[in-house]
């Protein structure tokens, strides 16, 4: 038979365990969001550089911010 105080002292314990192992789930979980977003960021770049180069090999310049949030779907060239 343990004491009180022994199953007191193994709760404690128990609950450090779970909240390290919470915490290390957690630090998981963004490290993943943060390789997803870095991944994204980068894309998203090699796409932007691709349709830049796209308009310079066309001798135009590429579509400013404003003429691409205003253009229709699809018609972002010929705003």
């Amino acid at each position: 038979m343990t004491s009180h105080i022994e199953q007191q002292v193994q709760a404690r314990i128990e609950a450090a365990r779970v909240r390290v192992q919470a915490a290390k789930r957690r630090r998981e979980e963004l490290s993943a969001a943060r390789k997803r977003g870095l991944a994204a960021r980068h894309a998203a770049k090699l796409r932007h550089l691709r349709g830049a180069e796209d308009h310079a090999a066309m001798d135009q310049p590429p579509p400013t911010v404003t003429e691409t949030v205003t253009a229709d779907p699809g018609q972002e060239g010929e705003a």
